[in-house]
């Protein structure tokens, strides 16, 4: 950690160590430095605080998320993320241009590509990115910034922009919690933007996601449940969710536990 980063945290915290939280702008003004500034500090980082609504607050605060785990959640629900992706490759077609989301739930849809003569895939993953950059077939697009290693995603302020300028078929979304009165959310604020301007701009908007998710609510809210045509998943979801949607369910049989001894891309 260089010093200015180390001595803007400290500040942060001293400020906080009496509880309550603080907007983003505000922290922003104590320190002398822009928004983006402080948002790469707690991005590179580590931290005792986080971003929860736009505000400052303490990991310890009540009512935070525990931290995203990438790894931790490529392990679970291993066999039936597969088999989601699957059912979800099955509406690719040749020539697409496909938004793949961050997360870990998609992954498994990177095995499914190479069967395609020609695909574009627009992302802000880097593992995504990394995955299918050697595939012969593919176009890659990849939207940069500042990387934030918990979800091994880049954080941009023109990353709206940047997918609005692109045609997108169709976009693969992935979401850490889906409720039936507040909508579908995330773990991590950097990635409201690029999910709601993919959302935007494709033709057509698949969310991909297990049924543990259902009823789980998490700090950034992203999207309502009715701003896709298709959700892909398992059976075991939950009726009064899906009884509210109005688009497409694609449900898959929960697979055996021994595809995840599948190599990953």
């Amino acid at each position: 950690m260089n010093d200015r980063s180390a001595q803007r945290l400290d500040l942060l915290e001293q400020t906080l160590a009496g509880g309550g939280t603080l907007h983003l702008r505000d922290a922003a003004i104590l320190c002398g430095v822009s928004e983006m500034t402080i948002r790469r500090d707690l991005s590179t980082q580590p931290s005792s605080m986080t971003l929860l609504g736009g505000r400052l607050v303490m990991t310890r605060y009540p009512g935070v998320t525990p931290v995203y785990d990438l790894n931790e959640q490529q392990a679970s629900h291993c066999a039936v993320k597969h088999a989601l992706c699957e059912r979800a490759a099955s509406a690719i077609e040749e020539g697409d241009t496909l938004f793949i989301d961050c997360g870990s739930t998609l992954i498994p849809l990177l095995n499914q590509l190479g069967r395609f003569a020609e695909l574009t895939i627009v992302t802000y993953a880097l593992n995504v990115a990394s995955a299918v950059a050697a595939l012969p077939n593919v176009r890659l697009i990849l939207l940069g910034g500042v990387y934030c290693a918990a979800s091994q995603s880049f954080d941009s302020d023109d990353v709206q922009g940047a997918i609005e300028r692109i045609g997108i078929n169709k976009a693969f979304i992935s979401a850490a919690g889906v409720d039936c009165e507040r909508g579908v959310s995330c773990f991590h604020f950097h990635e409201v933007a690029p999910k709601q301007a993919a959302i935007a701009s494709a033709l057509q908007r698949f969310l991909v996601v297990d049924a543990s998710k259902f009823g789980l609510v998490r700090p950034a809210y992203f999207a309502s449940l009715n701003d896709f045509d298709t959700i892909v998943t398992n059976e075991g979801c939950a009726p009064e969710l899906l009884a509210r949607f109005t688009g497409q369910a694609l449900l898959v049989s929960s697979p055996p536990a021994s595809i995840c001894q599948m190599s990953h891309p």
